[in-house]
């Protein structure tokens, strides 16, 4: 799948007024994560395991 066909969204924490923020999509096999202000680039993918691991620890602060 390319990462044109991915439901990429941001988190609700976002601002609307243009800030600089990351674009996420989920797919089986991983969380997907991409700059939004340069969707050309490619995106940085992330297993399911390590991704749980890095909301946990963000968690904590």
């Amino acid at each position: 799948m390319s990462t044109m066909e991915l439901a990429w969204f941001k988190s609700s924490y976002s601002g609307t007024q243009g800030d600089d923020s990351i674009e996420v999509a989920v797919t089986e096999q991983a969380i997907c994560i991409r700059d939004s202000k340069d969707v050309a680039r490619p995106c940085f993918a992330v297993g399911r395991e390590g991704w749980t691991s890095f909301v946990r620890y963000a968690a904590h602060g």
